[in-house]
């Protein structure tokens, strides 16, 4: 069976500093990989190449079979891969409804859109209760909710996900958790760039450790929870 993504030898730089260093991996349709690692392993910039916002200097990324190396990052969008970024990237002036309906820039059925936006709604509550409200006024832990219903609403076949829980207070941590374990048994696809490596490791049916642009370390997101070096390094374990 042919993976959703397939991910080889992949090689990003920036100017003369290689940020990724040939790394490979593939995620099948209905899983859930998680990318972990420090600050600066590359987990950010491999998910920016595979949206096509960064190109690679080497390697091969095909998604549903097909070649991304030369697809702009809006063809990319069109294919089935979404990607909602770190740091949320939310138009803090218009409103939540709006920032929704620009998820679905590429669509043009009104009466799925209008289905896709009530999902959202049914997904984070608290966005359907505002829905006219400013996106900006939204707490951090809201705009992540509306970030994420922003690009489910492309309805990808892949939902790419940079650090969903960065800044978030415990409980709303446990929220967006909560959200992404739904949406995984709903059948989403999901790659997850994630620094709390419990949360991810703990939902991901395989993960893989990155440590300054290389995996170093690959099995299930079980395997790893478990592993003595994982333990000590990420999770703050003795």
């Amino acid at each position: 069976m042919t993976a959703l993504l397939e991910v080889e030898d992949l090689r990003v730089a920036y100017g003369k500093i290689e940020a990724v260093k040939g790394i490979s991996f593939k995620v099948e349709e209905g899983e859930v990989v998680t990318l972990i690692g420090t600050n600066g392993a590359g987990k950010t910039t491999t998910l920016r190449t595979l949206s096509g916002l960064i190109k690679p200097l080497a390697g091969q990324i095909k998604f549903n079979g097909k070649s991304l190396r030369k697809i702009p990052a809006h063809q990319v969008v069109s294919l089935g891969l979404a990607h909602s970024p770190e740091g949320r990237h939310i138009f803090p002036r218009m409103s939540i409804e709006d920032n929704l309906r620009l998820g679905a820039f590429l669509r043009k059925d009104s009466d799925g859109i209008a289905k896709d936006i009530q999902r959202a709604y049914d997904l984070f509550p608290i966005l359907g209760e505002r829905r006219k409200q400013a996106a900006g006024t939204l707490s951090g832990g809201e705009q992540q909710m509306l970030a994420m219903g922003r690009a489910l609403m492309s309805q990808p076949k892949l939902l790419m996900l940079d650090e969903p829980s960065m800044g978030l207070s415990p409980i709303m941590m446990q929220k967006i958790m909560a959200t992404i374990t739904e949406l995984r048994d709903q059948g989403t696809t999901i790659l997850l760039v994630e620094q709390n490596a419990q949360a991810a490791l703990s939902l991901a049916n395989h993960a893989h450790v990155m440590e300054v642009g290389s995996i170093v370390l690959s099995g299930t997101g079980q395997d790893l929870l478990h592993d003595d070096s994982v333990r000590k390094a990420y999770l703050g374990e003795d």
